[in-house]
């Protein structure tokens, strides 16, 4: 299971430190600090994290299979 967060897109509303502080917390007042890697007893907490983020930044991945790379059309 991965998780990616867009911190870009993160507004640090912070649903997700309360609804899953194993993975998310914040440092300062805006800084989202998280685990990329969470374990299976924390899914539905991430799901739930997830579904909340008011900007929806947070993406989780629960498949085990690696990521492929894209590569870029030239052309």
């Amino acid at each position: 299971m991965r998780l990616v967060v867009d911190l870009n897109r993160c507004q640090g509303f912070a649903q997700c430190v309360f609804l899953a502080p194993d993975v998310f917390s914040l440092h300062g007042e805006e800084a989202l600090l998280f685990s990329p890697r969470f374990d299976e007893a924390q899914r539905e907490r991430v799901k739930k994290a997830a579904a909340a983020c008011p900007v929806q930044a947070i993406l989780a991945d629960y498949s085990d299979e690696p990521t492929k790379r894209v590569e870029p059309h030239v052309g």
